[in-house]
């Protein structure tokens, strides 16, 4: 599965409460919820992001509650990949669980800056920097978290599999 977007930059230690804070937790509409991703972090991300954009940050990006709102939030708001120096295990586990691409790659969390354009391969785990001509390495995922994935979560891949 091959991604392309423009990349849009956070730092350290992004929780849940700033992906998707407490007070719109009383929905789990898609619709209603992309409306607000990220809005702590960044009150204009919404409004800016486009489909197939990524989202790349530092350490330990979904840390915070266990909440499944925060990967559904960032999957309807259209962005496409999140890529991170570390993620938080909960968030990693939701994010596959729902068919969100996530990649773990410090030296890409560290050199790709807001509005390069990047390119990712995720079944060889190549991360491309278009803007600055640069490759990264990440884990691929394993054969059966590529299915989940393509799939578009655990869920649908289980129904597509009875």
């Amino acid at each position: 599965m091959k991604l392309k977007g423009k990349a849009h930059k956070f730092g350290n230690n992004v929780n849940t409460d700033e992906i998707i804070p407490a007070r719109y937790l009383n929905t789990t509409d898609p619709k209603i919820l992309w409306k607000h991703c990220m809005e702590d972090a960044d009150s204009s991300f919404a409004s800016k992001v486009k489909k197939g954009d990524i989202i790349v940050a530092g350490k330990n990006f979904g840390c915070g509650s266990s909440r499944e709102h925060a990967p559904v939030a960032i999957k309807a708001c259209g962005v496409s990949c999140v890529i991170a120096e570390s993620f938080a295990r909960i968030f990693y586990r939701n994010s596959i669980n729902i068919g969100l691409p996530i990649l773990e790659s410090g030296v890409a969390s560290k050199s790709i800056m807001a509005s390069d354009l990047v390119e990712i391969d995720l079944n060889l785990g190549i991360i491309k920097n278009v803007t600055k001509n640069e490759q990264y390495k990440a884990r691929a995922f394993p054969k059966f978290m590529q299915k989940i994935i393509a799939a578009g979560g655990l869920m649908r891949y289980i129904k597509a599999h009875r």
